[in-house]
């Protein structure tokens, strides 16, 4: 049976209509995520080509977008030597902050005279300059990989207990009372309340944790990462500043930054996966 041409024009306009439903959310997102920032970032790069050619600033000075990416090229295999021993001390490290750091919170949250014993040894841990104690950790780990590991663990521990120890303290007191009133042991509430309670708290401390994690890395290299022949971006960074090598210092420093994005942006997935489906900071809108 043929239709008639009302009833084929108005297929067509509610096939139009699905169509421009399905297209809606991507184009939506593409303004409101991606296009502000995109158009920043050109806008960024062309002053910062523009402005040195217009002041005449040579190149080892402050080189422009062309030279660093001309410096990253050229350079590229010891470019990414280093990203990868970079990247390989920097995961260690912050996976002895996240391990060591939420395991030391649930030990302070499980006794006051615990917590207030210990915790301001951690806070005092946080405030030495990681410069002062480095002779100290170079002497214990010795020069190289280790110390760079342990350095990068200092710098990531701190945001890792402070947060999980202030979810830890932070639950509902209506969910604590009912948990008493079902005689729930203190290890009970421990793990089948305060611990997943805390759990934005933790994973608030981890995002913040893994990006210091790779500046914990990049500074042990500098004052620990210095010996034998290989290095990573810190001990790149160390030997192109002898150089004069600006355009490559620029490189190792935006590479630096990347890692750091990419770090965030992995516990930030790993966040929502598990926030997603209860809590209001990952649920989708």
């Amino acid at each position: 049976m043929s239709m008639t041409p009302a009833e084929a024009a108005g297929k067509d306009l509610l096939a139009k209509a699905e169509k421009e439903k399905r297209t809606k959310p991507a184009m939506d997102t593409f303004k409101h995520y991606v296009l502000g920032p995109l158009v920043a970032f050109i806008l960024f790069v062309a002053l910062w080509q523009v402005v040195p050619a217009l002041l005449g600033m040579p190149h080892y000075i402050f080189p422009k977008p062309t030279d660093v990416v001309s410096a990253a090229v050229s350079d590229g295999a010891l470019l990414w030597e280093a990203v990868q021993i970079t990247v390989l001390e920097s995961v260690i490290g912050f996976l002895l902050s996240a391990v060591i750091g939420i395991v030391v919170s649930i030990t302070l949250a499980s006794s006051k005279i615990i917590e207030r014993s210990i915790y301001p040894y951690a806070i005092i841990l946080q405030t030495l300059p990681v410069v002062a104690v480095a002779p100290i950790i170079v002497i214990w780990f010795g020069a190289g990989f280790n110390s760079i590991v342990v350095v990068s663990f200092l710098i990531g521990f701190f945001p890792v207990i402070s947060n999980t120890l202030m979810g830890l303290n932070s639950v509902d007191k209506e969910k604590d009372d009912l948990f008493s009133l079902y005689n729930a042991s203190k290890w009970q509430k421990m793990w089948k309340l305060r611990l997943p309670s805390a759990m934005p708290f933790i994973m608030a401390g981890l995002k913040v944790s893994c990006t210091l994690s790779i500046v914990g890395a990049i500074v042990g290299e500098y004052v620990a990462g210095v010996g034998g022949g290989e290095g990573g971006l810190g001990y790149a960074i160390t030997v192109s500043a002898i150089q004069v090598n600006t355009a490559f210092i620029f490189a190792c420093a935006i590479a630096g930054a990347m890692l750091g994005i990419t770090f965030y942006l992995m516990i930030s997935l790993l966040s929502n996966k598990i926030l997603g489906s209860w809590h209001e900071s990952a649920m989708k809108k």
